[in-house]
């Protein structure tokens, strides 16, 4: 039972994210079982990270600014859009600029929930503990997420060198981004709520505006707007 309690308490937070982020795609919503396969892509490139962040440790040694920087968020952000750009990209089902945002937080939340089961298993973490981390690593991956997928949707739907702009910025910023967050959590060892808290609402208040304008730029709203003038 005790098992049971911890899986469902790492498992939630992801899972509740997920149907959060594909409710929101107004327009028209993306097949349920590619999202659930890319969320569970989410789940694998867990292991080959851990095994390029430990070489990597062991090759640079345990800096705080080096492990935020590059092992950890670098080798996170990089696998995901890797794997994003050569799995969805061209894909057929990818038709309007919020695609971009509900496939990039499908995989960044399958990551997030792996970790978080992970943590749960070893740590037998307690109520609060597991509710700290849905509040912060997890949606952190969410909103780096959407980072990423709001400028995949831009590089998408844009011709020449800009779409090429837009797809660098989509690995670039979500690194930053991360990057930042875990320097705050490994050099800031007592005042880190009183940085992370206010990182959280900046990047939930920018995620949101990216939603919305996501979801504004779509091939789809001018049809649904002129069926629903029709009825």
């Amino acid at each position: 039972m005790l098992v049971f309690s911890i899986i469902a308490s790492a498992l939630a937070p992801g899972l509740a994210l997920l149907t959060y982020f594909y409710l929101k795609d107004r327009y028209d919503q993306e097949p349920l079982h590619i999202v659930v396969k890319i969320f569970l892509l989410g789940f694998l490139i867990v292991f080959p990270v851990m095994i390029l962040q430990r070489g990597m440790i062991l090759w640079f040694g345990d800096s705080p600014v080096v492990n935020s920087l590059i092992i950890s968020a670098g080798v996170e952000e990089l696998l995901k859009w890797f794997v994003l750009y050569h799995l969805i990209f061209n894909h057929i089902e990818f038709d309007e600029p919020y695609d971009g945002i509900l496939y990039a937080t499908a995989i960044s939340l399958g990551f997030a929930t792996v970790e978080n089961v992970m943590y749960a298993w070893y740590s037998q973490a307690a109520f609060g503990p597991m509710m700290i981390r849905a509040l912060l690593p997890v949606s952190g991956h969410a909103m780096f997420g959407v980072i990423m997928g709001y400028y995949i949707g831009h590089a998408k739907f844009t011709d020449g060198k800009s779409s090429r702009g837009f797809l660098l910025l989509s690995l670039l910023l979500p690194w930053m981004w991360h990057g930042l967050y875990d320097l705050i959590l490994s050099m800031m060892t007592h005042y880190w709520l009183w940085f992370i808290i206010p990182l959280m609402v900046l990047l939930w208040y920018g995620g949101m505006g990216k939603i919305s304008r996501a979801n504004n730029r779509s091939p789809f709203r001018i049809i649904k707007r002129d069926e629903e003038v029709k009825t």
